[in-house]
């Protein structure tokens, strides 16, 4: 996120990193990513940290409200750090009591990951050929690793149905969230055709993704990797699941050759049907979590103008998805 909150402060942060036994000499807020808020710290050890405070009431892939989401992030982080011996990502730290998730309000959590070094990537990035071979050796690892106590269950529909289809069903009446609020009520409104068919699709889709059900990261596209010349590592594991293999490599855009490289490494034939499945789901997923965020308080800052061009990107995008 571009913008830091403004309910929780540096205080509270340090007192969270005195739980993980870190005395911050300094931190400074990160402007990386989307959906979570990223500081950089430095302990008065000279040791160097970063540090993720997960926004519970915007986490429903890990539960449908706070301290449900927070359950499940507990058990994300938990399972990445159960698999750091694959060296294969950056794993969480954990508190003197084996917490990778330290609640600080009734809002947010805090993770912490010691820093690392390596080239990290942006969402929009074009993977080359190389890179892209390393991201698919990374997860042939990852999806042949025997899946740690607890690791969480990915179900193939929507995170949070209930809330879209609320959100759909709501359009006859004005949205007050904040200043994107109508505009995003009338691009809906001139979408839900498309967005019916698309909810049609996936629920007909998920029906039939019947394969092995494997270790997933969830989300490795260019932004959660650390490059490095000859290995990849992935970051932002809150969305580690048991699920089909596609859920992962639909985001490398992968040719016909990537995909029998990563089948003579891992046995397991890659199913056309189930990458469709898991492009529209991630459509999908993205229309929802923008129209939560519009239909709720906002302001008209850098990381909503970045939303609205995200939602108006991806609902143009929908009809493609369904030809």
């Amino acid at each position: 996120m571009k913008t830091r909150p403004d309910d929780l402060g540096d205080d509270r942060l340090r007192t969270g990193l005195r739980a993980y036994g870190i005395e911050a000499a300094s931190l400074a807020y990160a402007p990386v990513g989307f959906g979570d808020h990223h500081w950089t710290a430095t302990g008065t050890d000279g040791r160097r940290w970063f540090l993720t405070l997960a926004d519970l009431d915007h986490k429903s892939h890990c539960g449908p409200d706070p301290d449900a989401a927070l359950a499940g992030l507990r058990a994300a982080m938990s399972t990445a750090r159960a698999l750091r011996g694959l060296g294969l990502l950056v794993a969480p730290s954990a508190t003197p009591d084996g917490e990778t998730a330290l609640r600080l309000s009734a809002r947010y959590a805090l993770s912490v990951f010691p820093h690392t070094d390596g080239t990290p990537g942006g969402f929009a990035d074009r993977l080359t050929s190389a890179d892209r071979r390393l991201v698919l050796d990374a997860l042939a690892r990852l999806h042949t690793a025997a899946p740690p106590p607890g690791t969480p269950v990915h179900h193939p529909g929507l995170s949070d149905r209930p809330r879209l289809d609320a959100a759909l069903a709501a359009t006859a009446t004005p949205w007050t969230g904040g200043p994107h609020a109508e505009r995003a009520r009338a691009l809906t409104v001139a979408h839900l055709p498309d967005l019916h068919r698309a909810l049609d699709r996936l629920d007909r889709t998920a029906a039939t993704l019947t394969g092995p059900t494997v270790v997933t990261h969830g989300e490795p596209h260019p932004g959660n990797l650390l490059r490095h010349p000859d290995h990849v590592l992935l970051v932002d594991w809150d969305t580690v699941a048991l699920a089909t293999p596609e859920r992962d490599l639909w985001l490398l855009a992968p040719t016909p050759d990537d995909l029998a490289r990563y089948t003579a490494a891992t046995g397991h034939p890659v199913d056309p049907g189930a990458l469709a499945h898991y492009r529209l789901r991630w459509a999908l997923e993205d229309v929802d979590a923008y129209l939560h965020w519009f239909r709720s308080p906002h302001a008209d800052d850098t990381d909503s103008r970045d939303s609205w061009a995200a939602f108006s990107g991806t609902l143009a995008e929908l009809p493609s998805l369904l030809d």
